[in-house]
């Protein structure tokens, strides 16, 4: 099961490597057929583009392309050369396109057609104004890069659950551990000579 919750496919697209900075990241696109699932469940596609183990590989790499030149405009550096002339590769190739049926709106594209219109969001969104909405969850064992359109700006994570509740949980339980009466506290010395007695 995929997770969206960046605000636009390309982002929730990064976000299928989990915890990228982390000693064990977790790879959502491990088989053609679990790449072919994150198509159709991003609403990209209306059913499987027959992805195969290549399409797979150039996904990744893709994506891989997208997240740093996304993490060189969060940090106002240069774009790698090599990342930015593989995006601007995937967006010159024709993208999915959408067809209207007697059942209504119908998306049936190739692995490279789902990929171009990916390559072609993340043009928009690094050379538009949104650009200045994007942020990294302020998890540390999170990577995962969002859309931030809350009132002020002042949204922390990718998602509430599970992200801001583990930071919350987290500080509440230190607020409760510094607040406790130090008489409350077992001080080492104190809990041997109970033993004594």
């Amino acid at each position: 099961m995929h997770a969206f919750k960046c605000g636009l496919p390309v982002l929730d697209f990064v976000g299928t490597l989990r915890r990228r900075r982390n000693p064990d990241p977790q790879e959502m696109l491990t088989t053609p057929e679990s790449l072919d699932v994150w198509f159709w469940e991003s609403g990209l596609v209306d059913g499987a583009v027959g992805a195969r183990p290549s399409d797979v590989t150039e996904a990744v790499a893709l994506r891989e392309a997208i997240f740093s030149l996304v993490s060189s405009a969060l940090n106002k550096e240069e774009y790698d050369a090599e990342a930015l002339a593989l995006l601007n590769s995937a967006a010159r190739g024709p993208s999915a396109v959408p067809q209207l049926t007697a059942q209504g709106r119908r998306v049936e594209a190739t692995p490279r057609q789902a990929l171009s219109s990916l390559a072609r969001e993340a043009v928009r969104l690094l050379s538009g104004p949104d650009i200045e909405l994007v942020k990294e969850c302020s998890r540390p064992e999170c990577t995962q890069i969002y859309l931030d359109r809350s009132h002020g700006g002042r949204r922390e994570w990718c998602a509430m659950d599970p992200c801001g509740n583990r930071v919350k949980a987290a500080a509440y339980r230190a607020r409760k551990k510094a607040a406790r009466p130090r008489s409350a506290r077992s001080h080492p010395a104190s809990v041997s000579a109970a033993r004594r007695t």
